[in-house]
C-alpha cells in the first residue's frame, strides 16, 4: 500500500490485496482503460447493484483478463457466418486498441444474473479494458482467486441521480466522493493522464459494444451489430472491421453516442469521429432492411449523458453506409 494509503494498479502488493478482497466478496473499483469500473465476483452482482442504487436484479456484465474473453460465449451458438477464426480476429483487433465490449450467446456456466434473453438467444456481455491496460494484472489475479468476474460502470445509477444517463467516472477522487460510505476497495491508476494517453482513440465513457449473435450477411458481406456507441467511435469500428472484410449494422441504441462526465475544470477531448449514420462514419444505415438512407453530417450535441445526433434522420445529409437495425433492445446494462 502507498504511504498515502492509496492502492495503485502498477504495484503488485496492491493488486494482490485487491484480488484477495474481491475473492472475499468486496467489490473493487479500479482503473479500466481510460476510466474506472466496478469488478466483483460473479455472485456479487446484487451487492454491486445495491451499492450503485440500481434495481437489485438488474442484469450485469462480465469481464475477463486477456485470453479468457471468449470463454463466456457458446461459440457453437453463433450464426454460421461467424467462424471461430473470424471471431478471434475481431476480438484480437479491438482488444489491441483498448477498452471494448462484446455481446454473444452465453456459455452454459454463466449464471442467470449475468445473462439476458435476446429473442431465442440467451446472451452474455463481456467488457474488457484493452490489452495494454495495467488492470490486466489485477483481472488475472482476481480471476485466479474468484473465478468468473462481473463488471459494472463506476458511478451512482441514474435511478439515484434522476438523470437520463449517469456517465462513468474517469477520476478516482470524484468516484471516491460519490461512493463514499460504500463497502468497496479503490485500486487507482497511478497517473490518470498517462492512462488516458494510452488510449488516444477512446473517449472517457463506457465502452462501445459489438453484438456477435445477430450477425447476418448483407449483400454477401458479414455484418456485426453496433449495440452501444461508446468510447470507440463508430468510424473507428468500421475501419477495424473493414480490414477483416466485415461490415457494421447500427442497433437501435447506437444512434446516440455516450458523452463523458464533466468535472470542474478541463475535460478530456470528446473525440472527433462521426456517430453511426453520420457522414464519414462508413457505416451503412437502413430501417428494417439493407438499404441506404439519408443521415446527418457530423455536428453532435450533448443531451443528458449522451451525445445526440441532431435531427437524425431529418437533418441536411449526404449518403453514408451505416445499416441501422430496428430490432427491439433486450440486453445488459453496464
Amino acid at each position: 500500500m502507498r504511504p498515502d494509503d492509496r492502492l495503485v494498479l502498477d504495484h503488485p502488493d496492491d493488486v494482490a490485496l485487491a484480488a484477495r478482497l474481491l475473492a472475499d466478496g468486496v467489490p473493487v473499483a479500479h482503473g479500466f482503460g481510460n476510466i474506472y469500473a466496478l469488478t466483483s465476483r460473479a455472485d456479487a452482482v446484487g451487492r454491486v447493484n445495491a451499492l450503485k442504487g440500481r434495481p437489485r436484479y438488474q442484469t450485469g456484465s462480465l469481464t475477463a483478463p486477456a485470453g479468457q474473453l471468449l470463454e463466456a460465449f457458446d461459440l457453437s451458438a453463433l450464426p454460421a457466418c461467424v467462424s471461430p477464426g473470424l471471431l478471434a480476429d475481431v476480438v484480437d483487433a479491438f482488444c489491441a486498441l483498448g477498452p471494448f465490449g462484446f455481446r454473444g450467446p452465453a456459455a452454459a456456466h454463466v449464471p442467470p444474473g449475468l445473462t439476458a434473453p435476446d429473442g431465442s438467444v440467451t446472451t452474455a456481455q463481456v467488457i474488457v479494458p484493452g490489452d495494454a491496460c495495467p488492470s490486466q494484472a489485477f483481472l488475472a489475479a482476481a480471476s485466479d482467486a474468484a473465478g468468473l468476474l462481473a463488471i459494472s460502470s463506476a458511478n451512482r445509477s441514474r435511478h439515484v441521480t434522476g438523470q437520463v444517463d449517469a456517465p462513468v467516472h474517469w477520476r478516482a477522487d470524484a468516484l471516491r466522493a460519490e461512493l463514499a460510505g460504500g463497502d468497496l476497495v479503490l485500486l487507482e491508476h497511478r497517473d490518470e493522464a498517462a492512462a488516458r494517453a494510452l488510449f488516444p482513440r477512446h473517449t472517457t465513457v463506457s465502452t462501445t459494444i459489438l453484438g456477435l449473435h445477430r450477425a447476418e450477411r448483407v449483400r454477401g458481406r458479414v455484418h456485426l451489430t453496433l449495440e452501444r456507441h461508446g468510447s470507440l467511435a463508430a468510424e473507428e469500428v468500421v475501419q477495424v472491421l473493414a480490414a477483416l472484410g466485415v461490415g457494421l449494422t447500427a442497433g437501435p441504441r447506437a444512434a446516440v453516442r455516450l458523452a463523458p462526465r464533466s468535472y470542474d475544470g478541463p475535460r478530456p477531448a470528446t473525440g472527433r469521429r462521426a456517430a453511426p449514420g453520420q457522414a464519414g462514419s462508413g457505416v451503412r444505415t437502413s430501417t428494417g432492411g439493407p438499404k441506404s438512407v439519408r443521415t446527418p453530417r457530423e455536428n453532435s450535441t450533448e443531451s443528458g449523458g449522451r451525445r445526440a445526433v441532431p435531427g437524425m434522420p431529418h437533418a441536411a445529409t449526404r449518403r453514408s453506409s451505416i445499416v441501422t437495425s430496428s430490432a427491439a433492445w433486450s440486453g445488459h446494462d453496464s
